[in-house]
């Protein structure tokens, strides 16, 4: 417990509240003294040795709940043991029922923990063995969500995930050699899969629990909230503020132009105009100046790390599509799809609910910016032109998988530009399966956007000109 409680000591100060060595050493001796057994008399000591302000209070109240409510609920979905499981669904009866129990029974004390609490469909002690894996991460560097699926990789193998899978794949190769028919094998293989998938299910969400335990202090200003924190009510508020500021950026980009329309001296109509007068004075003569409207090539991760994020990006884009001559979208998250012609023929909120839906591409994929950049570079790359400006929003996270960064500099060969646009803090970029550090080298410029604020800060180099 003094380890949880030091951790939980950070957690606080990652929230903005002040808490020294000396009150940790305070609240380990005071917890000492009272037990945890009484939830309400360990809150208080807590609070009362490491709170110090006032304004502090909701803040530790609320990263108490967090931190230390609820860890079993997580396991929730395991709710039977395997044999009874294999019992209650009649899929196996009499003798062979009884002999797959048996060797469960027979191999169960040579399995890792996680592999026997598995099996035995003990919440408490999963819950156990998580505590304590969430002890040997430095969970400190959990700042974000997007980070979640490589903090549960991380989760997974402090608590024996690969043992357990040894462990498991020895007992059905076991019930095998034992003459327990195909059939029965693949039962209790599916049996043994279904309960993997609902362990690496509850380690994603305690590490999404403790994410949000270490969620720092909100911010009044809508506009400076990270844009995976707003509420839909934020959201629509969002809205309008990138619509208004594209607005704006739209009046100023046409005024540049206006201001830029004289082309270079035309010096054969300058003397052919002044002749009558003897070129005194000299009235000069341009060229007319024929205006390069840029086009503009957007992709888009929809993945639900970066959902909100896109969301805003698409409605900036979708706002901007006048200023240029060709807009193309495209939304990804393993496969890329076109989503071009939705924001031709729907309103701009129908559009991006479409965008994100779908309808285009699956999203029930792991992000892999890899085989999209792959399969964009090989079906559109013909399309990229001198004037065109590629923007790829994303946080670059590969899930492991192929960075393929020579699609991007094909791209950044033949296009204008290649701007890359990240929801995710630089100081993250290249932890776990971030390939931003990768993809940076081959973009013409790679700009953070965490909030709406930052967006403002970066609107003029959005607009290709």
């Amino acid at each position: 417990m003094d380890a949880r409680i030091v951790e939980f000591a950070e957690v606080l100060r990652q929230n903005g509240v002040r808490v020294s060595t000396s009150e940790v050493q305070d609240a380990l001796r005071a917890t000492a003294e009272v037990g945890v057994q009484d939830r309400a008399l360990f809150r208080s000591v807590l609070r009362t040795t490491l709170v110090k302000r006032e304004l502090d209070v909701e803040t530790f109240r609320r990263a108490f709940d967090f931190y230390f409510s609820g860890a079993a609920r997580t396991f929730e979905a395991i709710d039977a043991s395997l044999a009874k499981q294999l019992e209650e669904e009649g899929y196996l009866e009499g003798d062979l029922l009884k002999m797959v129990i048996y060797q469960m029974n027979l191999l169960a004390p040579e399995m890792s923990p996680l592999a026997q609490a598995l099996l035995a469909g003990d919440r408490a002690r999963l819950a156990q063995i998580f505590r304590q894996a969430s002890l040997q991460l430095d969970l400190g560097q959990l700042e974000s969500p997007l980070q979640t699926g490589f903090f549960t990789r991380r989760m997974l193998a402090a608590a024996g995930m690969e043992r357990a899978r040894s462990d498991l794949k020895s007992l059905e190769d076991e019930l095998k050699a034992r003459g327990l028919h195909a059939e029965g094998v693949e039962i209790v293989s599916r049996h043994v899969a279904a309960a993997m998938r609902k362990i690496e299910d509850a380690a994603r969400a305690e590490v999404k629990r403790q994410s949000e335990a270490r969620i720092r202090r909100r911010t009044d200003a809508v506009t400076e909230k990270p844009l995976h924190l707003l509420t839909q009510a934020e959201v629509d508020q969002m809205e309008a503020a990138v619509r208004t500021m594209a607005e704006k950026l739209k009046s100023r980009m046409i005024r540049k132009q206006r201001s830029h329309r004289r082309g270079s001296l035309h010096a054969q109509r300058t003397l052919r105009r002044n002749m009558p007068w003897d070129g005194v004075p000299m009235v000069p003569v341009f060229r007319t100046r024929r205006p390069e409207r840029p086009e503009l090539v957007v992709l888009c991760d929809v993945s639900d790390s970066v959902r909100n994020t896109s969301r805003m990006m698409l409605l900036f884009m979708h706002t901007m599509q006048s200023l240029f001559v060709r807009v193309r979208s495209f939304v990804f998250v393993s496969d890329v799809g076109e989503v071009t012609q939705f924001f031709k023929d729907l309103d701009v909120s129908e559009a991006i609910d479409a965008a994100t839906a779908g309808r285009t591409v699956s999203m029930s994929a792991n992000s892999n910016y890899g085989r999209a950049l792959a399969d964009f570079t090989r079906d559109h790359l013909g399309s990229i032109t001198r004037r065109t400006t590629v923007m790829i929003i994303g946080d670059g996270r590969n899930n492991y998988n192929a960075s393929n960064a020579w699609a991007l500099k094909d791209l950044k060969r033949k296009a204008k530009r290649v701007l890359w646009i990240c929801p995710e803090d630089r100081g993250n970029w290249g932890i776990g399966d971030s390939e931003m550090l990768t993809y940076e080298k081959h973009c013409t410029q790679a700009v953070v956007v965490t909030s709406v604020s930052d967006l403002a800060r970066i609107a003029d180099q959005l607009v290709p000109v």
